[in-house]
């Protein structure tokens, strides 16, 4: 399993990303998480590489 930690300050509390064996991808931090699958895992890197998701300023 994979495991991207979504902020700089301590990882153990910070919202992550994990690649969940079978290919779902489980975002969030406890107790509230989502799980997308593979498919809806792509489609959403999909959009932000065709800039229809973009940061927030």
């Amino acid at each position: 399993m994979k495991k991207v930690v979504l902020c700089k300050y301590d990882p153990e509390y910070c919202p992550s990303v994990e690649f969940l064996e079978g290919g779902n991808v489980r975002i969030g931090e406890d107790p509230t998480f989502v799980t997308l699958t593979k498919t809806q895992w792509n489609i959403l890197v999909e959009k932000i590489e065709k800039k229809e998701l973009t940061s927030i300023n």
